[in-house]
């Protein structure tokens, strides 16, 4: 990739604001762990295996380098296709410029 320093930062942007998610998320769980609810509970241990989850992709080598392979191919697209994007991207403007225009 040319730019790679130009999606470093908004993935590294993402990766901390996903980390702040969780951890809110997981200072929400540890704040109702007193309440005894059974639907409360059932949220809880959702909401829990979610966090666990989130985390592990975090960290995952694997997926990281899938986002930047995909990343990777779509600015290599646009580098090689300048215009067909800024026609795509016109059109999908004007349609969506129609469809809020209509009452």
């Amino acid at each position: 990739m040319r730019n790679n320093g130009a999606l470093r930062s908004p993935l590294k942007n993402l990766r901390k604001d996903l980390y702040a998610v969780a951890r809110d998320a997981e200072a929400l769980l540890r704040a109702t762990a007193e309440v005894t609810n059974d639907r409360v509970q059932e949220v809880r241990e959702r909401t829990e295996k979610t966090v666990r989850a989130a985390m592990e992709n975090l960290s995952n080598d694997q997926l990281r380098a899938q986002v930047r392979r995909v990343a990777e191919t779509t600015d290599d697209y646009v580098r090689e296709r300048p215009w067909a994007v800024i026609g795509a991207a016109a059109g999908v403007g004007l349609l969506i410029g129609l469809l809020l225009r209509r009452d």
